[in-house]
């Protein structure tokens, strides 16, 4: 039997997009598209929902989390008949782990491609000569200082 963890569902609707976790019906409209859940033997964005609802934190909130396979593709988000934006609830709980410094080391590495370039990855040789082979345009610097000042307010506020 499981007992539904009441006080692990109000903190997830404190969070930014987790707030529509408790509208979730069910009906698996967000598993339909979803490519991690297609290419992947264990995720699914229908039991990440039910474990929200039944306030399974211990399950999501950890290391190694399953919502970490997540690609972020916004399928889900635009499938839920119910606008529960199953994305952002994922993105709650991501931001859940990070707040208890439980994120995976790939994450970490990002976040330091994001503080030295302002993007996720790093413009190397081979991404310019492929957006020019591309005809696309040549990327432009962004602004680093800005988000540095941005990062640091946010540390001292922890």
């Amino acid at each position: 039997m499981v007992q539904v963890d009441l006080k692990f569902r109000d903190k997830l609707a404190e969070m930014i997009g987790g707030e529509m976790h408790n509208l979730c019906y069910q009906c698996g409209a967000c598993v339909g598209d979803c490519p991690a859940a297609r290419y992947s033997d264990d995720y699914n964005p229908r039991l990440i929902m039910l474990k929200t609802l039944l306030g399974l934190e211990d399950d999501l909130i950890c290391e190694n989390s399953i919502i970490w396979k997540c690609t972020n593709c916004f399928n889900c988000y635009e499938r839920c008949p119910q606008q529960v934006k199953p994305i952002e609830v994922i993105i709650a709980l991501k931001n859940m782990i990070g707040l208890r410094h439980l994120e995976p080391s790939s994450v970490d590495e990002i976040l330091q491609s994001v503080r030295q370039s302002g993007r996720t990855v790093l413009v190397n040789e081979t991404v310019i000569r492929r957006r020019e082979e591309l005809n696309l345009p040549p990327l432009k610097d962004l602004p680093v200082k800005e988000l540095e000042i941005l990062i640091h307010a946010e540390e001292d506020k922890e």
